[in-house]
This record gives C-alpha cells, structure tokens and sequence, in this order.
C-alpha cells in the first residue's frame, strides 16, 4: 500500500469535534488519554465495551455495526492490532496515534471528553502505513490498482495554458461510476453563474420545505436562509447530500447539464442526462427493492426526466429503507450512478483552475481545499483541492494539485466492482503513494 496517509474511515470524521481544540505546549500525556488509547486497541482486538469506551454523540453518528465493519476493514489490510506505538498529545485531551498492527501502523487522531468517564468523543483513523514493500514510481502504483478486483481507472495530467497533459494514466478514458465526484459540475455551473453576474456567493437560498436526502440541512425548518457559499462549501468539503440537492435545483439541473460538455465530462456524459439528484438516486436505488428504479431504466432517455419530476419526486423518503447501503453490497453501479473517465475529472478539475483568477476565485479556491482528501500524502504540495465519492462497490479520489515550483496538475483514479465493496485502505493507500511520489522535488 505504501507508506502514505489514507482517509479509510470517512464517516468517522463526522464524529470529531467541528473546531479541534487548540493545540497547547504538552510534556507528557495526561493518564486518561493513555487509558482510552489503550482501551481503544483492546476493542480492536475484540474485546472492551463500545458504549463504555464511546460518548454517546460519537455512538449516534457512528453505530456500532458500522464501527465493527470499518475496523475489519483495517484488520483485513494490516492484521491484528498490537499497541500504541506513539501517543502524541495536542492538549490534554486531544492527541495523535501511531496504533501498531501486525503488518503495518495506522495513524489517527482522538478526542475525549473533559469530565469523567473520559469517553471517546472523536476518532479519525487518518491512514496506514504498510510494513509491506511500496511502489518505488507511479507506474508502479498503476500495477498495484490494476491487481484490484473490478475496474480500475487513473489519470496524472500538467495543467497549463492548454488542454491537459497526460503524464500516467489507466484506462483514462473509461467512464466509471464516480460517486459525490459529480458535484464538481454543480460547483462549476455555481462558478460561472457568479461570474456571469447572475449571482453572488454571499446570496442566499431559501428553504421551500421540499424533500432533502440526509445532511445538515435535512431538517431545517421551511424559510431558513442559506448562503450559496455555506452550501458550495459543505458540499465539497463533507459531501453534504441536503446542500447538493438544494444547490442542484436552485441553480438548475439543466444548466447543470450545459455544464458537462464546458467543463470536460465528455466520456461519460450521455449517461448522466438527466442528472440526478442524491435523493433521487436513493429512491430509484432503495424503493421497493429497486423497483423505482428497474421502471426508470426501461424508459427511452427521453421520458426519464418527466418520470423524476413525478413519481420519483412524489414518492416519500420514507419508502427509503433504512438500511439502504448498509449491507455493503454494490447495487446497480454501471446503471444508476454518475459517470466519469479519470480524464473528464481532470478537466473538469482544470476548468476549476481556470477560474481561480475570475470573480469567484477566491472563494472557489476556499471551498475546493477545505478538506485535502489525504493530508499526510498531499504535504508534498503548495496547494490541494480534493473532491471524492464512494458508495459500496464505488471509490473515486480527485486532486487539483499546485507543486511547490508552481506548475498546476490534477490527478484522478477510481474503483468499480459491482461484486463487492471497494477495499478503501487499499485504494486510498495506492492513491496516496502516487501523490507523494507525483510531487515536484
């Protein structure tokens, strides 16, 4: 896998405090955060108590059955856990883990509470560091994707005054499922109705009380006003379902559509007309066990859209299941999805550099980099901006990329195998490999 930081556990970002507390002068770490590392690498193990050792927000977003499938993920790629091999402290409360396995270390972050019992508040399992050999080049880091079960896809290119550069690439011209990727286009459309004058970050969205897929805004009540930045932002950096839809109906899903031939979606471009919203895609994936679904594919293209706008729209999110993903089985991936090549990424990711400089550049910027993707791999770069997607079955990573010399790159891979999940650790290890060996020295 390399010796590179992988964001393997997403969901538990979603546990770790919003603001991290600052960091502070720490000799030596407090007792109490030894004995929760310490009991954190027993519950790995297989023992220890889940609700005893988590705060009760940390079990809210983050179940125990979900906790127990991302941690066989981890012990499937590096073994069994061993010890903590480091405890850095930020503050007494907040520190930096080396969690030693028996194939490798993984690094993470924990956060407990102030006040007995000290439970977990926060964990971020930021990536491994495989004991095993590591690709040397790039185009040894495709020979590792490649031995991937399912599709693998990958693309480095230069970005420059003219069209991209490729510099490494695997199958790059193949469209693939992409997961949240597909919200770079809705970014893109928000970009250029800025910089046509159409409006402005700063303007507001006004909640109408229509049907939102999960998010921060799911619930918020009818009338609540919401800046286009705020959701711009929450839609990259944390893949804010509820701000997508709302940005993607605001704006327009047929603007959005004009915007994939612009910004470069031109592989996989005729599957994603209509473009669909994330609770349209849940409900045509999850109602009546696919039912919706099989219905809006037997259509022609030209009757779908007047399908979603009916009954997809007026079929309730309650007929969602619940357990919708959960399973980790792969559900019609090379159907209902959005779809991408590697390189349709990359040029959608240079358009992005292209406006940088334009009326809604300083702010495209701040949303673009908010969340790095893989902060330890990406440190090696002056800038990074990052957007990704995954659902099971599916894994996609996207950089915008500046080295530290100035020149501008954009690197892309993705996953599909409509069998079975996407091994994350491994996937985002190789990713990170590549970046740390694609940065200029």
């Amino acid at each position: 896998m390399g010796i590179a930081t992988a964001m393997i556990a997403l969901m538990l970002q979603a546990a770790a405090p919003a603001t991290p507390p600052p960091e502070a002068t720490v000799t030596a770490p407090a007792p109490r955060l030894v004995q929760q590392s310490d009991a954190l690498v027993a519950l790995l193990r297989g023992s220890g108590d889940y609700d005893t050792l988590f705060a009760p927000s940390f079990r809210a977003a983050i179940p125990k059955a979900q906790f127990d499938k991302l941690t066989a993920q981890v012990i499937t790629a590096l073994g069994q856990p061993t010890r903590i091999e480091r405890l850095d402290p930020k503050d007494p409360l907040h520190a930096t883990l080396k969690i030693g396995f028996e194939r490798g270390v993984m690094n993470a972050e924990i956060v407990i509470a102030d006040a007995a019992p000290y439970q977990i508040t926060g964990l971020l399992f930021k990536g491994a560091e495989s004991s095993g050999p590591q690709a040397a080049t790039i185009d040894g880091v495709i020979e590792q994707l490649a031995t991937l079960p399912g599709t693998s896809a990958f693309a480095l290119a230069r970005l420059g005054n003219d069209a991209p550069k490729p510099s490494v690439s695997r199958a790059a011209t193949t469209p693939i499922a992409i997961g949240s990727a597909f919200k770079l286009v809705i970014l893109a459309e928000l970009v250029r109705s800025i910089e046509a004058g159409e409006r402005k970050w700063s303007d507001v969205v006004t909640l109408d009380g229509s049907a939102l897929p999960a998010g921060g805004y799911a619930q918020q009540a009818k009338g609540t006003r919401i800046p286009f930045r705020e959701l711009a932002e929450r839609m990259i950096s944390v893949s804010d379902n509820s701000a997508t839809d709302i940005l993607l109906f605001h704006l327009g899903r047929k603007k959005v559509e004009a915007m994939l031939p612009v910004v470069g979606f031109t592989d996989g471009a005729p599957r994603n007309v209509p473009f669909l919203g994330a609770l349209e895609l849940f409900k045509l994936k999850g109602v009546a066990d696919g039912a919706l679904g099989a219905r809006y594919l037997a259509m022609p293209p030209g009757e779908r859209r007047a399908f979603l706008d009916g009954p997809v729209r007026d079929t309730p999110i309650a007929a969602i299941p619940k357990a919708l993903f959960q399973d980790g089985r792969p559900l019609r991936i090379a159907e209902l999805e959005w779809f991408a090549s590697p390189n349709d990424l990359v040029r959608a990711l240079d358009w992005l550099r292209r406006h940088m400089d334009g009326p809604a550049g300083a702010d495209l910027r701040a949303v673009l980099s908010k969340n790095p993707g893989l902060p330890d791999a990406t440190r090696g770069w002056r800038y990074v901006g990052y957007k990704g997607g995954s659902e099971p079955g599916v894994l996609t990573m996207a950089f915008l990329l500046q080295g530290k010399d100035g020149n501008w790159y954009a690197l892309a891979g993705g996953v599909n195998d409509p069998a079975r999940g996407v091994d994350t650790l491994q996937f985002t290890g190789l990713i990170g490999r590549a970046l740390e060996l694609a940065a200029p020295r």
